[in-house]
Order: C-alpha cells, then structure tokens, then sequence
C-alpha cells in the first residue's frame, strides 16, 4: 500500500469571507462551519475560536485534537466509518494541514477532560501548545446522556478537520512524504539479516466513554488484527475516549503516531519493519486472556524478532500491557514497552499496577502525578469549570490569585504512551 502525505504548512488563523489557504495562513469562514456542524440536531450551539502559540489563552476542557486531512486521489476518504465509506484507507494521496489542529470542547463527563495553555509552565507539557488551533465549543440539547454528547462532539471535529482540509484541495503542497506498505510475504523477506520487528498497538476500549473506533468499528467487538500503517494516516483509527487527557491518544495522535514514524525510519537500516498488530484493552480476565494471546499468536505467526508495545491508559490497562509482554517473551519473541507511571506526587508508589520479571525494556513517558502549577491566562476558551473537575484536579486547585494547582494528568498529552509528548531525558 502505497500513500502520499501532501503537506501544506499553516502559521497562522484567521476568519474571513472564504476557507482557504495561502501564503501559510488558513482563512476560516466561521459561519459556514458552525452552520455545517449545526446539521446535527444534538448540538444546539457551536462556537469557533482560534489560538496561537505564546499567546495568553488556556483551553479547557478539551475533547479530542484532530489534524485537518483530506484524500487528493486514491480509495475511499479520510475517516472511514464517519467522513467516508467504510472502504479501505491508506492509499493514493492525501492532503494535510500541518502545523495546526482542531481542539474539540465541551463538558463530557466530569473528571476525564484536560488542559491545553498556549504559553507559560503548562506549554512545556502539551505538543498542542505548539500548533495553530481551531477551538470548537459545543453546546447540546438537554436531554444527552454524556456518551451521546461525546459521539456528537466527536463527529463534529472530525467534520470540521474534514471540512478545512477540502477547501484547500487547490493549493500547491509545501513538501510531500510518501509512505509505502508492501504485501506480507514480501515484507517478511525484505532485508535479511535485520531482525523482524512488528509494533503491537494497544487501544483503548474498556467500555462506555472508553472507547477507540477502527474503521467506524468499537475496537473492544474486535479480535487482534493486522493493520497496515498507513490505514492510521487516513484516520482508520480515531479517538472516541475520555480517559485521563495526559495520556490519552487522541486522533491527531494517531494520525502520526511516532512509534510507526520512528519504526519507518529505522526500516532497512536496524530492523525490518514487518507490520502493525492492533489489540484492544478489556475489563474482564477472559478477554484479558483472549487478546494478549491472539495478539501474540499473529506475532509468531509474522515470525517476528521483536515487538514494540504501547499502552493506552493506566490502570486496568496495565493487566493488558503485561501479560501481551509476557506472553512474547515465552514465544520467544523480546519485547519493549512504551507506558507512563502513575507512582504518586513524590515518585514513591508503584509505577504500575502490574508487572512481570519479562518487562525489563521499559520507556517511560513520565509520571502523571506530578505536581505542576499553572498560572491565570487573560483568556479561557471552553468551559471554566472548576479545576478539581479536570482528572489531575483536587479540591483546592485553584489558588486565591487564581493559579491552578494541578497534576501533569490534566494536560492533554502530557505523559503520551507513544511518545508524542514533551518530556524526554538523554543519557551522555
């Protein structure tokens, strides 16, 4: 499977008479969006914001980050199950505006959405702190149930990343990357001598409000499956979750997941990348069980050498996260785990809440109960709840200058389990 990523390079937002690009500025015909989005009867209001990095403007509570993307030519549409058929993605060329994001906001379920500031301590922490972002605000009919709210302000961020990337079909590309995929049984004999690396690709689904979508498909009613990893770049797999905003991963996330990203880089050159295995999370032992060993089963029969695992979540998820680790290193197959800890405000606790003697490669994305203060911004875009109804909030977070004291699970992407975050270390 071959794809094109043409690339168009925004700057900078701003409202105007038609949406287009030009020159690096993405020009938004606020009025047309709203009034696209309102076809959906649950919302009963829309509002559209922008912000820019350094500016003095925090967003919350925020939903879901999408970057705008579009097919030029090729199969199918971006999004599949929701913009476009459910036919397969992955192929021909697409167009995408980088540099930018749509931020989804609005009241969900209390405790699971989180903080972007677009300048000040909490920037540091959230890659969206660094883009061009489109902020919608929804408001619902009454009547919703919360997981009815999510599924409409879901679909209406992808409508609108959708809807901003079609009105600039017609602008040239500032750079284009190509990404190629090719059949199993010749991707098994590329580079030999390189050892066979496969990526085992953890989602979250435990349940209502947990929730990743394949293919327009509840990732808990599949079986581990094979993915090509250029199905993620058109959007095959979206965000539907409420998880804890540090380490959630949200659509943009999976858009440009940087494991896949880094194991294409390394491709040919350390290791043969042989495919991407998609499991699910689940909440009871005997699903537990069922995908860890059926994950495991597709990597023996790849053949592979090794995996990369990523976990979404913490918690329940861990379960799943050791006993995929497990159960490959018994196959003989060595293993690395991506995961963040959540080891308590001194770094004290247990990190996980499950381990095994196996899982002795381990990347951390950072401990989400760190302690961060954010200071007051002169704009709040979104609902200003109080802070102890953000996860990583607490009674008492906000300060009597009107600071928030909050831990690192209240930024969105803060401790991301696949790496699309800010912290790092080095060791010289």
């Amino acid at each position: 499977m071959k794809l094109e990523l043409h690339r168009i390079s925004v700057g900078k937002l701003a409202f105007g008479a038609q949406t287009g690009v030009s020159g690096g500025v993405l020009t938004i015909n606020k009025d047309e969006l709203a009034s696209l989005l309102l076809q959906d009867d649950r919302l009963s209001a829309v509002a559209v914001d922008v912000a820019h990095p350094g500016e003095n403007v925090r967003i919350m509570p925020v939903k879901d980050a999408i970057e705008p993307r579009c097919k030029l030519e090729g199969p199918g549409e971006v999004f599949p199950g929701w913009i476009g058929d459910v036919e397969n993605a992955g192929e021909g060329k697409t167009l995408v505006l980088g540099g930018m994001a749509v931020l989804t906001t609005g009241r969900v379920v209390a405790p699971q959405e989180g903080i972007v500031d677009m300048s000040g301590p909490g920037a540091d922490y959230t890659p969206f702190s660094r883009t061009c972002n489109v902020v919608l605000s929804f408001d619902t009919a009454e009547d919703l149930e919360p997981h009815q709210r999510e599924a409409c302000y879901r679909i209406a961020g992808l409508k609108a990343a959708h809807y901003l990337a079609s009105a600039c079909k017609d602008a040239a590309a500032d750079s284009v990357e190509a990404y190629d995929f090719p059949p199993l049984a010749e991707a098994m004999h590329q580079h030999p001598g390189l050892p066979k690396v496969a990526y085992m690709y953890m989602l979250q689904s435990q349940g209502l409000l947990h929730d990743t979508w394949v293919y327009g498909v509840d990732a808990k009613r599949i079986l581990p499956t094979m993915i090509s990893p250029t199905e993620l770049m058109d959007g095959a797999i979206i965000s539907g979750n409420c998880v804890s905003a540090c380490d959630k991963n949200n659509t943009y996330v999976h858009l440009n997941n940087p494991v896949v990203k880094s194991l294409y880089e390394h491709h040919g050159k350390d290791l043969n990348f042989v495919g991407v295995i998609i499991t699910n999370e689940n909440v009871t032992l005997a699903d537990k069980k069922r995908s860890s060993s059926y994950a495991v089963k597709l990597a023996r029969m790849l053949g592979v050498d090794a995996v990369v695992i990523s976990e979404e979540g913490f918690g329940n998820p861990d379960a799943d996260l050791i006993m995929n680790c497990r159960k490959s290193e018994q196959a003989g197959i060595k293993t690395v785990l991506i995961t963040d800890e959540y080891a308590g405000r001194d770094g004290s606790s247990q990190s996980l809440a499950d381990s095994c003697p196996e899982g002795d490669a381990c990347v951390t994305a950072g401990n989400a109960n760190e302690i961060i203060v954010l200071p007051p911004m002169d704009k709040v875009i979104g609902d200003q709840a109080p802070a102890e109804t953000i996860a990583g909030g607490f009674f008492g977070s906000v300060r009597e200058d009107g600071s928030l004291e909050v831990e690192l699970q209240a930024i969105l992407g803060a401790t991301n389990e696949l790496g699309f975050n800010r912290i790092g270390g080095r060791t010289l």
